[in-house]
């Protein structure tokens, strides 16, 4: 028993996909989609990770038609995105691991399409060696290398030569009147270069969710270039690639101070702080308030962020854009650290970013304090006093020196190459469109 999804396009009412989810699979969706709403998963990086997991589940289980299988597949894969979007969009990085799978996919076709049209150009010519002014397979022979040039195939793609059609043209040549077989042969190739799809897709998603792993130690090891001795580091927040950095710097005989802004009301400072003793490292604690007093003892800032936007701009823990005005005053670099995985495509200023979410009033006062700022004279108990507490800050991009990512340093200015390679423009809106 299949959980069907049947997509429609709303200009050519195609069915797009037969599209079916096992079981299993749709019940690992809806518990993903329940751990989200509820904000069981924290962090960019376990978010991140466990999207593309998900993800490869769902494809490696996914049932494609018989022609244009990587369409029914980026349609399928945007379906559930967008589900895994609206369950918490503050969580900018499942749209990025979304975007990243469809633009494996669409990368993959195109790979597998060029080797068809490689190995059909080919044979063609050693049919007919006199033939040089065929116009349909010079222009598709052309097409084939401009696109190899532009998007290279894969690994797996490279070492598996034979092309997808070859079986099937030999077959086609040397039985010309078994009609039924001819038949037989094209749907066994169509079924080939589904299966082959399928599987360069995942073993791409596994290479993404091995770059999520380990980023932290490919940014880690970049930290000997940017700190030296005796020099004086401030922070705020707490992040697990900030410390490995900051660690990585120690181990390299760099001796140098942290100072680390408490970050209230949730104080995520202390526990970096402490982490950061029990690893060896000079530490010391400083209020938020404090930030522009110590700024003209600092020689770089180097924060984590929870998403990169499309212009450069930093969605950071709160507080973070004080600090970054405090740095831009006073002449101190200001870092960021943050993996490809946060690398968001959108603009701040698009309808599907939220930048921010309000957490409990109880991290700043006690319940029963609030209750005494109720005015329950005139019957409503309308509370006088409100508190607002956000969770993230937006740093502009003209605010920050450098980003240090997992595939080199780079500035803000250079965000949109890297959006170049790792999304596609197609795929930047999730919601699927209604039908007609």
């Amino acid at each position: 028993m299949y959980v069907c999804m049947y997509i429609v396009c709303p200009n050519s009412h195609e069915v797009y996909a037969y599209a079916a989810i096992m079981p299993d699979t749709h019940a690992l969706v809806t518990d993903f989609l329940n751990k989200l709403k509820k904000r069981k998963i924290e962090g960019s990086k376990a978010t991140a990770k466990l999207t593309a997991e998900l993800l490869r589940s769902v494809i490696s289980q996914q049932r494609l038609p018989n022609t244009n299988q990587a369409g029914a597949l980026i349609h399928a894969i945007k379906a559930i995105g967008d589900q895994l979007t609206a369950a918490n969009p503050v969580e900018v990085a499942v749209g990025n691991i979304v975007r990243r799978v469809l633009h494996i996919i669409r990368e993959e076709d195109v790979s597998l399409t060029t080797a068809s049209i490689g190995g059909l150009s080919l044979q063609g010519l050693s049919d007919d060696d006199d033939d040089d002014d065929n116009p349909l397979v010079s222009a598709a022979a052309a097409a084939a290398a401009a696109r190899t040039t532009l998007r290279p195939p894969s690994l797996q793609t490279l070492l598996e030569d034979i092309p997808p059609h070859s079986a099937a043209a030999a077959l086609h040549h040397s039985s010309s009147s078994a009609g039924d077989s001819e038949d037989k042969t094209k749907s066994t190739d169509k079924n080939s270069r589904s299966r082959k799809l399928k599987h360069n897709v995942i073993e791409a998603v596994n290479e993404l969710i091995q770059d999520i792993a380990t980023c932290h130690e490919l940014i880690a090891e970049q930290a000997v270039e940017h700190i030296h001795h005796n020099e004086v580091i401030l922070t705020l927040g707490s992040s697990g690639t900030v410390i490995e950095f900051l660690c990585a710097a120690k181990e390299k005989k760099r001796s140098f101070r942290v100072f680390v802004a408490e970050g209230a009301p949730r104080y995520q400072g202390h526990t970096l702080a402490k982490e950061l003793v029990a690893r060896g490292l000079q530490t010391t604690v400083i209020t938020d308030s404090a930030v522009f007093a110590m700024i003209s003892r600092v020689n770089m800032v180097i924060v984590g962020a929870h998403a990169v936007m499309a212009n450069g701009g930093v969605i950071a823990p709160v507080g973070l854009n004080m600090v970054a005005l405090a740095a831009q005053r006073h002449a101190v670099p200001f870092v960021v650290l943050a993996g490809i995985h946060k690398l968001c495509p959108l603009y701040p200023h698009n309808p599907e970013v939220l930048l921010n979410e309000l957490k409990s009033p109880s991290e700043l006062l006690d319940f029963g304090e609030m209750s005494d700022c109720m005015d329950f004279g005139t019957g409503t108990g309308s509370p006088l006093l409100h508190v607002v507490n956000p969770a993230f800050d937006y740093v502009p991009p003209k605010l920050v020196s450098l980003f240090i990512t997992d595939t080199g340093g780079h500035n803000p200015s250079y965000m949109y190459r890297l959006i170049a390679d790792y999304y596609s423009a197609d795929d930047l809106v999730l919601q699927q469109r209604p039908t007609s």
